[in-house]
């Protein structure tokens, strides 16, 4: 377990920003599960040169961790040591381009780059109206969801290293697998280039909205919830293991697997990042014993256990 580092001394070691710091900041509300302790402090960049200037003033013994929209994400009740980093408004932006073509800021909810690409008749991109979240999450788990994904339709990403250093990247370079990005861990994704294709934009739009409709009929997409919990394994699908492993509606605290779609767990309203991370432990366990097949954690999880 690491060492507990007082965010009184660990501000007065970062550099002066023009964006904000925040000390000991809740990250509980900044996640979908609505849970999890603080970070020791919290830094909202104002700009591109912002995160770039405060990367490379930064020393290298402390630790820097990026969120998004905290849909996919599970922060343990013990909160996070060292910096997270959480971008804004200046990270947002969506342009279409000529050539069916649109940029997006890694800030930007994925069902915004859907909604800009239907408006501009881009077709090819509508699956990001299914995906829960920001950009930056699915460039880094080669978010996907209705038979496409992202490698499918990226042609670069902009993303600052450790060090602040600028860096473009390939479809190449991130070495996409089934959601997974082989980037470097510390590389901060703060800007993707994606191909479309030409469309009609009353059809992408009613495509958009089949996809909207499946999700509410299958997905608690008004519930507390990190989306889908597990990875696929090849051959299956996952909520078909943990329905055939008796776990539709398993509880642990306050957290519960879906009684609609058993790949999601839920808070209930009182749980604990631990009751959830328990929850999805035992379901594990539980297809494992029945199936043999061994899920793995689609959602991400930070931090330190209290």
């Amino acid at each position: 377990m690491a060492t507990s580092v007082k965010s009184s001394s660990l501000i007065e070691r970062l550099p002066a920003v023009r964006g904000e710091l925040v000390e000991n900041a809740l990250m509980g509300p900044l996640t979908w599960f609505r849970v999890g302790g603080p970070a020791d402090v919290l830094f909202r960049p104002a700009d591109f040169e912002d995160l770039s200037a405060f990367l490379a003033g930064t020393p290298e013994d402390i630790p820097v961790t990026i969120v998004g929209v905290g849909s996919n994400l599970l922060v343990r009740d013990g909160g996070i040591r060292g910096v997270v980093i959480r971008l804004g408004k200046a990270f947002m932006q969506v342009e279409a381009l000529d050539g069916h073509r649109v940029r997006a800021g890694t800030a930007a909810l994925d069902v915004a780059v859907a909604r800009a690409a239907q408006e501009a008749g881009i077709a090819g991109l509508e699956f990001y109206r299914g995906i829960p979240g920001s950009i930056g999450g699915a460039l880094r788990m080669n978010g996907g969801a209705y038979e496409s994904e992202t490698k499918d339709v990226l042609i670069e990403v902009v993303a600052y290293d450790r060090q602040g250093k600028r860096h473009v990247l390939s479809l190449a370079d991130l070495h996409y697998t089934y959601r997974h990005s082989g980037a470097p861990e510390d590389m901060i994704f703060v800007e993707a280039l994606f191909q479309g294709h030409p469309g009609d934009r009353k059809e992408i739009l009613d495509r958009m909205n089949a996809i909207t409709a499946r999700r509410e009929e299958t997905q608690p997409i008004r519930t507390r919830t990190g989306g889908s919990t597990f990875k696929n394994p090849e051959g299956y699908k996952s909520w078909q293991l943990i329905d055939a492993a008796g776990c539709r509606g398993l509880r642990c605290g306050g957290a519960q697997v879906s009684e609609l779609h058993c790949n999601f767990l839920i808070n209930t309203g009182e749980a604990t990042a631990a009751d959830i991370e328990d929850l999805g432990e035992d379901v594990r366990a539980r297809v494992k014993a029945q199936s043999g097949v061994t899920l793995e954690w689609e959602i991400k999880r930070i931090g330190e256990r209290a």
